[in-house]
């Protein structure tokens, strides 16, 4: 060793020359590389070596090359590779612009250093690495120059024992900052606890303390369940009837439209109002689904908690980043076809006539035919959101229509105490409802050529011309809803004034029929004031109390006769009136 240490650059190369070995390089890179290969040869200083040495055998084999022993795992790490690798006259600060990004990245890599960024950010990194290490590598101590300390020289050992040794104490480490940090704990306190633990310098190696604290971290950290879709506990195991058979072929023929209601049902809606979904159920009967068997009842509502499930899944991964190239691939593909899917929702929306159920599956049609993934969470969420928003926008644009305004106002007379009404006359009113745009058509069209005229003679012309068209509107309960109907429009198109529109009849009216009935009653009210029979006389002070007790009594029964005679009266003279 003294030798070597010793030897100037043409006794190296004799050295070299004679055992064989390369005899390139400044003197202190071939004393570095003979010092390697004849002194430390059972060691392996390769770089994936470098990583498995044990913390203790770093010092001593930095001890060995004569350089700078102190300092955290990495640091020594480092220090030894570029001494083992690089000639200190050619691997400088001022020479690093001269290399490609390609050897800086490699640089990095061999160094422990982050490799992503581009070439000056790499070179920033390798830089700071030389600064730190200016004058600790490349040169042997003068002391060992002259001749002058001893060197040990340490031999490769089996790290199992002192592995053994040392685990406990970075579990016990761990253990520690587990419990200082019980609601968890972020990267950067992690980084610390690992630094931390490397510059205690541990006798074990940087691949055991990695391994050793990883495995320590996962068992400490808190285990968090998956969600899982809630799914029914409780299932018939009998075996189905024919009737239940078909009836769930058919909810599985027909599982996209149930998934549609579905999602329409859970915008407002909740899985776990069990009356609510019950209801939700029992309504598509209507479409057709025979909900009165309990297996249908259950299979629908299996698709409805799925469907719940899945679109958590999909709220998700709206906020989310892409898991894998396949799914920012469909994301991709789907901002492309946003615009053509935008501009095809109102026609489809149209086109069902506000059946929002048909018309999600059909848009879900098209967005398959487009070419996108559907069973992707992250595509079909973002599909089903713009779908939504679109209604979301429509709606907030009726608001603000004119025309929406004015038709609500229809609607509020049309439908005022329509509870009450026969049914005839309440499907007279939803027919009206369904065809309004037409009637405000025939209303303006017969102002129009009045001139603004609103007369008896124009009102009888719109009456006779709905009953031509089958509307039974000429009754005491619609004709007066309808006319004042009419007024709305007209006053809203400008042909009429407000003082125009048609009043709805007040007060109650009194058929012919009636008078009769009421005529009876006033007389049997007014017999009521006749005195009654002559009984026997008894002695007035046995009654005086009951009389002074029962004197408040009949005032009130007068007083409630004479008010009943004064409403039969009111009532009379209004038929009178009229």
């Amino acid at each position: 060793m003294s030798e070597l240490y010793q030897a100037r650059l043409e006794d190296l190369k004799e050295i070299a020359s004679a055992y064989g070995l390369a005899k390139n390089g400044s003197v202190e890179y071939l004393r570095a590389q003979l010092i390697r290969d004849l002194i430390l040869s059972e060691w392996d200083l390769t770089l994936d070596g470098l990583k498995n040495i044990l913390n203790s055998d770093l010092g001593s084999l930095l001890g060995v090359f004569g350089i700078k022993k102190t300092g955290s795992l990495r640091t020594r790490r480092q220090r030894l590779y570029l001494h083992l690798n690089h000639d200190p006259k050619q691997l400088k600060e001022e020479n690093l612009d001269k290399m490609t990004k390609e050897e800086l990245h490699a640089l990095c890599k061999a160094l422990e250093l982050p490799r992503s960024g581009n070439r000056q950010t790499l070179l920033i990194r390798v830089a700071g690495v030389l600064s730190a290490q200016h004058k600790n590598w490349g040169t042997i101590k003068r002391s060992l120059k002259r001749g002058g300390g001893s060197v040990e020289i340490p031999s490769p050992v089996d790290s199992d024992d002192v592995q053994q040794t040392e685990i406990p104490s970075i579990e016990k480490a761990v253990e520690t900052f587990v419990t200082e940090h019980p609601e968890g704990w972020s990267f950067e306190q992690e980084s610390e606890l690992i630094e931390t633990i490397e510059e205690t310098q541990l006798e074990t190696s940087l691949a055991d303390v990695a391994t050793s604290i990883e495995e320590s971290l996962t068992s400490h950290a808190p285990v968090r369940e998956q969600p899982v879709p809630p799914m029914l506990q409780e299932l018939s195991t009998e075996e189905p009837t024919l009737e239940e058979e078909a009836a769930l072929l058919e909810i599985s023929s027909r599982r996209a439209e149930v998934e549609a209601a579905a999602r329409d049902y859970l915008l407002v809606g909740s899985t776990t109002d069990l009356d609510d979904m019950n209801t939700f159920i029992s309504s598509l009967s209507n479409h057709g689904f025979s909900v009165e068997l309990a297996r249908v009842q259950d299979a629908i509502r299996t698709i409805i908690m799925e469907t719940a499930f899945r679109s958590e899944q999909e709220q998700h991964a709206l906020s989310s980043k892409p898991g894998s190239w396949s799914e920012r691939e469909a994301i991709r593909l789907f901002e492309q076809m946003r615009p053509q899917l935008r501009e095809r929702i109102p026609e489809i929306v149209a086109g069902r006539r506000g059946n929002l159920v048909q018309a999600r599956m059909e848009f879900e049609e098209e967005a398959r035919a487009l070419g996108l993934d559907l069973r992707s969470p992250a595509v079909s969420g973002r599909l089903h959101a713009l779908f939504d928003l679109h209604l979301e926008i429509s709606e907030a644009e009726e608001l603000q229509d004119p025309s929406a305004a004015r038709r609500n106002r229809m609607l509020r007379i049309l439908y005022h105490g329509a509870v009450h009404l026969p049914d005839d006359v309440r499907r007279t009113i939803e027919r009206l409802e369904r065809n309004l745009p037409s009637f405000e058509s025939l209303v303006e069209t017969v102002l129009e050529s009045s001139e603004g005229d609103f007369s008896e003679a124009q009102q009888g012309l719109i009456i006779r011309f709905l009953e031509s068209k089958g509307y039974l509107v000429n009754t005491a309960e619609l004709r007066p809803r309808v006319l004042a109907c009419a007024g709305i429009v007209g006053t809203e198109l400008g042909y009429l004034t407000p003082s125009q529109i048609p009043r709805l009849a007040p007060g109650i009216l009194v058929s012919d029929e009636q008078v009769d009935s009421i005529v009876a009653e006033l007389k049997a009210l007014a017999a009521t004031f006749k005195p009654t029979g002559t009984t026997e006389e008894e002695e007035p002070e046995l009654h005086v109390a009951e009389s002074v007790a029962d004197a408040s009594d009949r005032v009130g029964e007068v007083r409630g006769k004479i008010d009943r005679v004064d409403a039969l009266l009111s009532r009379l003279r209004l038929q009178d009136g009229q």
